[in-house]
């Protein structure tokens, strides 16, 4: 299992350190609202509010800082990833170039633009971002950090599950599912792998958006199953080809089943955690929250704790959520 091979529980503890004092330590959240529409407790992990308001920065910051000698970084991203390391690079005094979908979110292009990168746009549909992200690293000396296949990236993601085992026990929660907004896996093994370790009566389930969920059919089927198309999704921050060689081992051992869930889920969830928890998730972000609120049969227990991933959002997917869906939230 190379996923584990490659990580373990110390890199996370490792890569805790090195991001205290410049990674937030997000809110566990609760609202009386959700929890009556569920049908059980539902605790909101708001990494939306984490430095570039994603979790990515956990990740980035944590490979950025234990690179050695000088160079520059290159990452491929629709965006949050993208900020991340940009951010992360800038603080280190680093060169970031930055392989984007052209059809990426303007507001992500824009902040990572802010952060001092250099956006490099490719065509989703025809382009192979790993490809092209292989050949820039090596012909302009850059070192290439992936957004999920890479153990110090994983590893800064795990540092999400320790902060989840300790707030959980904080309110009683020992016992519950963990849901997570899950594109290649980064986020959710690494989180996978914490709680086992900090608190295993946490288990591991997977969100997606309905017609990209190569994870939950990768899960079932025991083995790596693609997406049959790269766009389409307003959930661009988790639509990836396939679960990461690293991740899905991980996942395959510690997560129970996937969820599937629709576009109209993921803007009523996106409504609902605005109106009610005061929060701006974006597509991607929301379809933890989208599964409890609305597929709890799949669901057991008396809680259930969802990490609302990411609140980078264009304005006008936002202000039609809110306006479609939140007379009714």
């Amino acid at each position: 299992m190379a996923g584990e091979n490659a990580l373990n529980y110390e890199m996370i503890a490792a890569a805790a350190a090195r991001l205290e004092g410049h990674a937030r330590v997000t809110p566990l959240l609760n609202s009386p609202f959700l929890d009556a529409i569920a049908g059980r407790r539902v605790w909101v992990k708001a990494e939306c509010l984490q430095v570039t308001g994603s979790f990515k920065f956990r990740g980035g910051w944590s490979a950025v800082s234990a690179l050695e000698g000088p160079g520059g970084v290159l990452a491929y991203s629709s965006g949050n990833h993208a900020q991340g390391i940009a951010a992360a690079a800038q603080a280190h005094g680093r060169e970031a170039v930055i392989v984007m979908p052209a059809d990426a979110p303007a507001v992500k292009v824009a902040n990572t633009k802010a952060y001092g990168a250099e956006v490099v746009p490719y065509d989703r549909a025809t382009g192979d971002r790993e490809v092209i992200g292989a050949e820039l690293a090596e012909a302009r000396g850059l070192t290439l950090i992936r957004p999920y296949d890479e153990p110090l990236v994983i590893a800064g993601q795990g540092t999400c599950g320790l902060e989840i085992a300790r707030q959980a026990a904080e309110v009683g929660v020992s016992d519950a599912d963990v849901i997570t907004c899950c594109g290649g896996g980064g986020l959710t093994s690494g989180i996978a792998l914490a709680l086992e370790q900090a608190a295993p009566g946490l288990r591991v389930r997977t969100a997606e958006p309905v017609g990209f969920d190569d994870v939950a059919r990768s899960l079932e089927a025991g083995n790596i199953e693609r997406n049959k198309s790269l766009s389409g999704s307003i959930c661009d921050a988790i639509v990836t080809p396939q679960p990461g060689d690293l991740t899905f081992p991980i996942m395959q051992r510690l997560c129970g089943p996937g969820f599937a869930v629709s576009e109209e889920e993921v803007l009523r969830a996106m409504a609902l955690a605005f109106l009610r928890l005061k929060i701006v998730i974006e597509p991607g972000g929301a379809v933890a929250l989208a599964s409890a609120l609305f597929q709890g049969d799949g669901i057991k227990g008396e809680d259930v704790v969802v990490v609302a991933s990411g609140g980078n959002v264009d304005a006008g997917i936002f202000t039609d959520a809110i306006k479609t869906y939140g007379g009714s939230a």
